[in-house]
């Protein structure tokens, strides 16, 4: 990559570890939200789901009503959107005004990570297209791992607000660096919502975004659970998860950086379906290495957060590589991301429907990873096309 060029890809990604901490820090600073508005747990957890549902449901609208060839100052408002909506939230007199304005933040974060992801690969040689992917994605998974533990921190010594201010100032340094240094873009044709529109019927593109469905729905359903897992008694009664969930984050971490160059030199439908393999491998053996010793689990967890964060490397990657020359490589990565927050919400239902019928936990592990088994073979159905 030139130099201007991998400055852009670590500045967005930069970006995108603000995102990582903005999507999954509100969990953890519930009880002072809670404190601060006068709200139960229930009510302010829907600040999760405003956050969530505007990022899955509303930024594909919005990157597939936006022209072709405004796709840097597209980038560029986003993330604008994205640092004022979390200054507002810092601001927030009333818990109903926080809500919108985390809703809002969503939008500007999906809209954000689709089309920093589709700039960065328009600005990198194809060879090392997957790279500049996996640098974006390891940041999104620091800024969860990292990102969000500190986060927490300050929010715990200066109050919940403290956490939005710390975000938004990432956010705008990642922005004056972008606007500085992000080079013009490819135009894109401009076509209209009906063209755009048509990836729907894609068979390849849609092969593509139901296996990242099913990744999500195992990966972050069962993730979703790790706590009542590891705490019943045939996992060992583990009080404290806080190790289990560093050790996943990590692998994360490891997983989103490592995945890039492998992209690059190799197939990536294969790549996806060795992860996919690995994925149901991980998940099953859980209960099997936690009636062992609970400390067994670390590395079938630790090898599920490095597959499961590596996955959207190839299938970003897989997606911009068949669906920029029709010109809705930006909206496909878009339907990629609310694959994901769809396939977790799917995962944390289904997982909490099994726990309210009284199943074991073990089931929970024996399902996502039954799930993981038909993306895997999804996947595999994918390749055999291809080979034809």
């Amino acid at each position: 990559m030139a130099d201007q060029s991998r400055l852009s890809v670590y500045l967005v990604a930069l970006g995108a570890f603000a995102l990582g901490m903005a999507s999954y820090v509100t969990a953890g600073l519930i009880p002072l939200i809670q404190s601060s508005f006068t709200v139960s747990a229930a009510t302010a957890a829907q600040l999760v789901t405003a956050f969530t549902l505007a990022y899955g449901l509303g930024s594909p609208i919005v990157v597939a009503l936006l022209p072709g060839h405004r796709q840097r100052i597209g980038l560029l408002v986003a993330l604008v959107i994205f640092i004022l909506a979390n200054i507002a939230s810092a601001l927030a007199t009333s818990f109903v005004s926080l809500a919108v304005w985390r809703a809002i933040a969503g939008i500007g974060a999906g809209v954000y990570l689709a089309m920093g992801i589709a700039a960065s690969a328009a600005i990198t040689p194809e060879v090392n297209r997957g790279k500049a992917i996996a640098i974006i994605m390891g940041g999104m998974a620091s800024g969860t791992v990292l990102g969000v533990p500190i986060s927490l921190l300050l929010a715990e010594r200066f109050g919940w607000e403290s956490a939005m201010w710390l975000i938004s100032i990432l956010g705008l340094i990642a922005y004056i660096g972008l606007h500085a240094k992000l080079p013009a873009l490819p135009s894109i044709p401009s076509l209209p919502l009906s063209r755009k529109l048509a990836i729907l019927k894609a068979p390849h593109a849609m092969g593509v975004l139901a296996v990242s469905l099913f990744g999500a729905i195992a990966s972050l359903g069962m993730y979703t659970f790790i706590a009542p897992f590891m705490a019943a008694t045939e996992s060992g009664s583990v009080q404290s998860i806080a190790g289990y969930l560093w050790v996943w984050g990590i692998g994360g971490v490891v997983g989103s950086f490592l995945i890039g160059p492998l992209v690059d030199k190799f197939n990536g439908l294969v790549i996806t379906l060795a992860i996919m393999l690995l994925l149901s491998m991980a998940l099953i053996s859980l209960p099997f290495s936690a009636s062992a010793h609970p400390l067994l689990t670390l590395l079938p967890i630790a090898l599920w957060g490095a597959v499961g964060w590596a996955l959207q490397v190839p299938q970003n990657n897989e997606l911009v590589r068949t669906r920029l020359a029709h010109g809705d490589g930006n909206l496909a990565v878009a339907l990629n991301e609310s694959a994901l927050y769809l396939g977790s919400a799917i995962g944390a239902a289904s997982g909490g429907i099994m726990l309210a019928l009284n199943l074991p936990v073990a089931s929970l592990a024996f399902g996502a990873g039954f799930v993981a088994v038909v993306g895997a073979a999804t996947q595999l159905i994918i390749v055999a096309r291809h080979k034809r």
